[in-house]
């Protein structure tokens, strides 16, 4: 992760994220790692589950790394998968309520406020921060349906998209979320002359064969693309796995930066144009080229002369 972060930033790469996902990483220490080992770059985190932490604590832990690189860090909070909160005995009744309840709490004591709440979930007396962040940093919430967005919209800085985003999902997620709140994109990354492109293929088949009982269980983003109609079709008549496997390359290359580095362009271009503020790129851990190098040369260019 070291060399990975310090990569991002000399190639010249605006941010640099991190990712808490249960039982892998832990965001704040990757998060301190990164910070610590660079000097430029912002460096995200993605996304803390509000229930893993009490609301006091996450703010404590996100205004300690924003004292040791101020203006460096965006930190994403999210309801958290709800498979894993009930593998560690913390789900809850109402992930909305917990969610909102988090971030108004975390989003007022980092702001510098003493509070005394009695919520549903989140209960605090006569709480503030010794050492609140002279500058405030950016706090999303990672999040997709309907209901989430709308207390993104309400609460949070930002909301982070992630698993098959497309244009229209994103102009969809901007029409909830309002103009004055970012939105960032978390894109897997198959791009040139790699062994990614089958690899990326693999990893979304089994994770489509994994999250999906019936339409219902697809993320929101996917059910959004344009093919999805087609792409359901086919798993009904064989698997989620084996229909992801087959899609065709324009398919893929609406949700992922995947094939070539102009496809990946265009790809980054359709999400700005629906409105994406911020487009983060996760290769596949077997890519070989997934320090960033070869993204760096051969796609920054591109996505920065489309910008300009």
């Amino acid at each position: 992760m070291i060399t990975r972060a310090q990569a991002a930033e000399h190639g010249g790469f605006d941010e640099f994220w991190v990712i808490e996902d249960c039982f892998y990483t832990a965001g704040i220490s990757l998060a301190a790692t990164a910070l610590a080992v660079t000097s430029d770059i912002t460096v995200g985190v993605g996304i803390m589950p509000v229930v893993a932490r009490n609301a006091a604590v996450t703010a404590m832990e996100i205004a300690t790394l924003a004292q040791i690189a101020p203006g460096r860090l965006h930190a994403g909070l999210g309801h958290g998968v709800q498979g894993w909160m009930r593998q560690m005995n913390a789900d809850v009744a109402s992930p909305l309520t917990v969610l909102e309840e988090t971030f108004d709490a975390v989003q007022r004591l980092l702001a510098g406020e003493r509070l005394t709440i009695d919520g549903r979930y989140v209960t605090l007396n006569d709480v503030a921060l010794d050492q609140p962040p002279p500058q405030k940093p950016l706090v999303s919430a990672g999040v997709r349906g309907p209901k989430s967005l709308e207390i993104s919209g309400r609460v949070a800085d930002g909301t982070i998209l992630a698993d098959f985003v497309n244009a229209d999902y994103v102009r969809w997620v901007r029409g909830i979320v309002g103009d004055e709140h970012r939105i960032t994109v978390f894109a897997s990354l198959a791009m040139g002359p790699t062994e990614a492109h089958p690899l990326i293929r693999e990893g979304m088949a089994g994770y489509l064969a994994e999250v999906a009982q019936g339409i219902e269980g697809v993320p929101v983003s996917l059910r959004m693309a344009p093919f999805f109609d087609e792409l359901a079709g086919q798993a009904a008549a064989s698997s989620w796995f084996d229909a992801a496997m087959a899609m065709p390359e324009h398919w893929l290359t609406q949700i992922a930066a995947f094939g070539t580095p102009d496809q990946a362009a265009g790809y980054v271009q359709s999400l700005v144009e629906a409105g994406a503020d911020a487009v983060a790129f996760f290769p596949s851990p077997e890519d070989p080229l997934d320090d960033g190098a070869y993204a760096a040369e051969e796609l920054l260019p591109l996505v920065r002369s489309q910008a300009s």
